[in-house]
């Protein structure tokens, strides 16, 4: 049984559910995969708990406003994942990228292995990908700010960002149109952000906020997502891995 921690945002929990479904379409009902979505929306927002509103990253280790608002976020996460463990769970997939700055700490108090999404993301990237190229990330500014895909790619990629203007006119707006159920107005605004990381000659670009795909693909078929030749969907790719996992 696979275990989906979602609510981050809840479109993109869906979009998880939905990729894990077509991946194994055309079979019989029964061997779909047994999977359990908790769509727990009522976590704290991530960015604003790793300081990104307030300029000032969240340092968790010294300054303990900044502490509590971290530990608030990974006491939320935990429930969530006790749930599902508590549920005959073997895994858990988290279809959030900045959740993935907590990572580490949540792993250590769950007993059931959590895919690293980040680094499913690596892996594919290194199989389609030549080292040392420029991979372009479109994400949210927590992300961007914890490094969540830095610490995984810079030795071996050189991952480009969008401009702080268009990170805020373009891809902010973007995320939070998606997150309104106003889809083709996130279509829309993601476009500048995407023709930017193309002039600077960027290989791949990964959708590294999970909303995003949904912004870009919304209108297309699964056949092209699955065939985009320049763009890398977390959540495609983790329930890639996903599958593989629960059929080992």
């Amino acid at each position: 049984m696979i275990g989906i921690l979602g609510g981050m945002g809840t479109q993109a929990g869906l979009d998880f559910c939905n990729k894990l479904a077509i991946l194994n379409r055309g079979k019989i009902d029964q061997e779909y995969p047994l999977f359990i979505l908790y769509n727990k929306s009522n976590i704290p927002g991530r960015p604003e708990s790793i300081g990104v509103q307030t300029k000032n990253l969240s340092n968790k280790s010294s300054n303990n406003k900044s502490k509590k608002k971290y530990n608030n976020v990974l006491k939320s996460l935990l429930h969530g994942c006790k749930l599902l463990e508590k549920n005959k769970c073997k895994f858990i997939v988290i279809p959030c990228n900045t959740a993935h700055y907590w990572f580490d700490d949540l792993q250590k108090k769950i007993n059931i292995p959590i895919v690293n999404m980040p680094k499913e993301v690596f892996k594919f990237t290194k199989k389609n990908c030549k080292k040392n190229s420029k991979v372009g990330l479109l994400a949210t500014e927590g992300t961007l700010k914890t490094g969540v895909y830095d610490k995984i790619f810079n030795k071996d990629y050189n991952l480009i960002q969008p401009s702080q203007n268009l990170q805020k006119k373009s891809v902010n707006k973007a995320i939070k149109f998606v997150k309104m159920g106003n889809v083709k107005a996130a279509a829309k605004a993601i476009k500048p952000a995407i023709n930017e990381l193309i002039k600077m000659k960027c290989k791949k670009i990964i959708l590294g906020c999970t909303e995003l795909p949904i912004a870009i693909f919304a209108f297309k078929s699964f056949s092209n997502v699955k065939s985009s030749k320049i763009f890398l969907d977390p959540n495609l790719i983790l329930a890639n891995s996903a599958m593989s996992k629960h059929k080992r």
